[in-house]
């Protein structure tokens, strides 16, 4: 979809989710939760796009695209292991199974990529090759293929500290998970993997990494939590063009989202100054890419028209059974 067709729909946006009749409100940076008194939680997907540690604009449609491509994995993998979600109520809405989330965030990497300080590719081209628990073979290009998927775990910062590498062992060692946990997880994150890798090729993607959350039910299993595979959790890259970017050494053609991110950079320093006003044209750019990311990946067709009004009041409409049961 272009930048023109979404201009009728620039003031369809979902900035804040705050409904003063469902109980136990938590917002998150780009989420709004709610805990109901049945054990389960109310996760509504705002338009809030956040970077730099803060917010910085609303993206049309956004809150609507990762939920709905969520829930098209969260249906292609149920078979491989359980999820957290219970129904669906409204297009950004997604009413779940409260978990008590696990510390240890796990990243599913299948190629020598990324761009932050602990990401493979980074500690690699200062030289490292142990990491993670692992080892890389010397050689390796940035972007190639690793010999085989890796897991590269994660401490869960739960108190806005930084996320820190872990190795298997730590993770034991430090009890954060038991030896079956950890089994569990890592034959989960694996599968899951797989499944996306399969199913992002017939569809003509490569999926790079993956990061996955997961919980325990009050019966003590392992279930998925958050998202998975959406375009804010995932890197995907374009199969066709791969092989041969990779041959002249030129970065992976991808879902570029970095459009607010790399204006906002352009024109201060994000961490100290204020934002300036984002143009719409960037704003509207952005949703385009999430809109194109979503019909790519899922192989379906994203109506705009087709939830026209207030996307708040909508929401209310349709968790009004929620508040009353709340």
């Amino acid at each position: 979809m272009d930048v023109t067709a979404l201009k009728a729909h620039a003031g369809q946006v979902l900035n804040d989710a705050t409904i003063a009749e469902l109980p136990n409100h938590y917002r998150g940076k780009v989420r709004d939760n709610y805990d109901l008194a049945d054990g389960s939680r109310i996760i509504i997907a705002t338009d809030r796009i956040s970077a730099f540690d803060r917010i910085l604009a609303a993206i049309p449609f956004k809150g609507e695209v990762l939920t709905q491509t969520a829930r098209y994995w969260f249906e292609q993998t149920r078979d491989i292991c359980p999820n957290h979600v219970i129904a669906y109520p409204d297009p950004n809405v997604v009413v779940g199974q409260r978990l008590d989330i696990l510390p240890v965030e796990i990243v599913v990497r299948d190629y020598l990529a990324g761009t932050t300080a602990t990401s493979i590719l980074t500690l690699y081209k200062a030289g490292q090759r142990q990491m993670y628990g692992v080892t890389l073979p010397d050689g390796l290009k940035a972007n190639q293929r690793l010999p085989q998927p890796i897991i590269t775990p994660t401490s869960k910062a739960f108190d806005g500290g930084h996320d820190e590498p872990l190795t298997p062992d730590e993770i034991l060692a430090q009890g954060l998970l038991t030896p079956a946990q950890w089994r569990t997880l890592s034959d989960y994150a694996f599968a899951l993997f797989a499944r996306g890798q399969k199913l992002a090729a017939e569809r003509g993607l490569i999926l790079v990494d993956t990061k996955y959350e997961f919980g325990t039910a009050p019966d003590g299993s392992i279930v998925l939590a958050d998202e998975i595979h959406t375009p804010d959790s995932s890197r995907y890259w374009r199969q066709a063009s791969y092989q041969d970017r990779f041959a002249h050494g030129e970065k992976p053609e991808s879902f570029d989202k970095d459009f607010v991110r790399n204006w906002v950079v352009a024109r201060c320093d994000p961490y100290k100054d204020a934002i300036p006003d984002i143009p719409q044209d960037v704003i509207l750019a952005t949703a385009a890419v999430y809109i194109e990311a979503f019909e790519t990946i899922t192989g379906q067709v994203f109506d705009p028209s087709k939830n026209i009004g207030p996307v708040l009041h909508r929401i209310r409409r349709n968790l009004a059974g929620y508040m009353a049961a709340g």
